[in-house]
Order: structure tokens, then sequence, then C-alpha cells
């Protein structure tokens, strides 16, 4: 496989990124104003930018309160500041922080043999990253580096943020569906009143069926390539790409992925820490194989 130059990776994960959340911001926007025509067709402008306010009100409370109820989910225990036990982990985080011109984040450890870590927090000011007990004990300086670059990476380029927003809005596309399917059932204002209106109620319909289903592939689509994003950011930060590479081939000898974690947080771990049949198809984090691959071409 011929050399992968690191910062055409990231600028190119960055614009794909960017383009499917646009898509998912489209389809939500629309949904709503289908539904806002389906039952006061001369409010639905309003009800437009309404909702447009409604939405940007609920991110911001999810991702200003998300950090405290992930840590917490996980198990997560904070380390001490001077803690002799974790001094190691704390020397490579405030030494990969640095490089990487970001606050040193808080650092927490979760009781776990499996090789994992993730990052949290709104903005660099207020980041945290968990560490598995798993990771401390079987990963050398070099991995550890590896792993914890790729944490400071996504906290780096605001990818918890990224992360809260797009799930946000994939949870009020599935709702918002299920309410325009319902209202569809029961009849609405619109379908009883407007005249010469079969045809737009029709495409609202269709896009309630299918959209919740398109946005979450997007979803899992900007997962992973916000994931290759922090493994090239990672390589950049440690200039080392086969310190994460050899972590990477550890997980795939060492670890049972087992985790005692929800579905509903395991996209922020470094490595998915449950292992499911549909894994193939909706898996928030791309092949190892592949990442290993891209990581030992830089």
């Amino acid at each position: 496989m011929e050399n992968v130059n690191i910062f055409d990776q990231i600028s190119k994960n960055k614009i794909n990124s960017l383009l499917l959340t646009f898509l998912v911001f489209v389809v939500l926007f629309s949904l709503v104003y289908f539904l806002s025509y389906f039952f006061y067709p001369e409010f639905s402008i309003f009800l437009l930018i309404f909702s447009f306010v409604v939405i940007f009100l609920y991110t911001f409370t999810s991702y200003r309160y998300g950090d405290k109820v992930v840590l917490s989910a996980t198990g997560a225990k904070p380390v001490k500041e001077g803690d002799r036990n974790y001094m190691h982990l704390n020397n490579v985080v405030e030494g990969l922080s640095i490089a990487a011109g970001i606050p040193k984040p808080k650092i927490y450890v979760i009781e776990d043999k499996d090789i994992n870590a993730f990052a949290t927090g709104r903005d660099p000011e207020h980041a945290s990253i968990a560490v598995t007990t798993g990771a401390l004990e079987k990963l050398d300086r070099d991995e550890l580096e590896g792993v914890i670059g790729h944490e400071i990476s996504h906290v780096r380029n605001f990818d918890i943020r990224f992360a809260i927003i797009v799930a946000v809005m994939v949870g009020l596309i599935a709702i918002i569906s299920n309410v325009f399917l319902r209202s569809m059932r029961y009849g609405g204002r619109s379908s009883r009143e407007s005249k010469g209106s079969g045809l737009f109620i029709l495409i609202g319909l269709v896009l309630a069926i299918i959209s919740p289903i398109i946005v979450r592939l997007v979803q899992l689509a900007i997962s992973r390539k916000r994931e290759y994003l922090a493994d090239a950011s990672s390589a950049q930060l440690t200039r080392y790409p086969n310190g994460l590479a050899d972590a990477l081939e550890k997980i795939k000898k060492y670890n049972e992925n087992k985790m005692k974690v929800s579905e509903a947080v395991s996209h922020i771990f470094f490595i998915d820490p449950n292992k499911s049949a549909l894994d193939n198809v909706f898996t928030t984090h791309p092949p190892i194989d592949k990442r290993i691959e891209i990581l030992r071409a830089m």
C-alpha cells in the first residue's frame, strides 16, 4: 500500500464529516417542515423557525451536561492530581495535551481488563479522558501514547461536540418521523382541508418512513470518519503511527468486548466495547484491520 499523507487524511475526513452532517440537517428540517405543513400549512414557515430554536436549545442542553452522564454511566473514577499510582498516565496526558495545544483534560480510570478509552466534554476547556485499567496494564508507553493521542485528538478536533449534535438530531428525526406517521394514521388538518396537497403529503410520508434509517446510517458513517480522523491526528501528535497500530494489534489479541457499557454511549469509546451480531452493518467504529493498515502506511 502506498504511503498515506497524514494531513491529507485529516483534511479529507473533516470534509466528509461536514458533508454528512449537513445531510442530516437537511433531512431533519425537511421533516419538520412537512410535519408543520401537515397540521398548519398557513403557519409552516413560522413553525419551522420555532422548531429551529427549540432544537438549538435542546442540543445545547444535551452537550452542556452530557459528559457528567457519560462518566457516571461508565463507572469512571477520577484520578487525583499527583496520584503516584497513575503518574505515568498523568505524564502521557499532560505531554500530549501540550503538543496538541489544549488544556490538560481531567483524567478518569475504568476498572476493566479490556484495552479501551474515551474522551468526553463539550470543548477542550471542559474535557475529560477515561482509560481502562486493562490499557494501563497491557500497553507500553508508545502504545498508550497512541491511544491517548487518539482521544486528545477527539478533544482538539471538537469531535465530542460534533457527535453529540449529530446524535441529538438523529434522535429528533426518529421522534418526528414517529409523530408524522401516527398523525397520518389518524388524519391531520392539512389532509382534510388542503387542496392539491396529495403529492406533498406523499413525499412527507415517504420521508418519514426512510429518514430514520438514512440518518442512522449517516451517523454511523460520520462516527467512522471521525475515528479515522482521530487516528491520523494521533499519528501527527506522537510522530509515531506504529504506536497506535501496535495498540490496535493488542486489542485484537486481548479484548473480549464484553464491557458493561450501554449501547447509548458505546460509540464514544476508542474501540467498540461490546460485540454484536449487527456490528458489520451498524458499527460506529471502522474495522481494526483497516485502521492498522492505514497507520502502517503513514
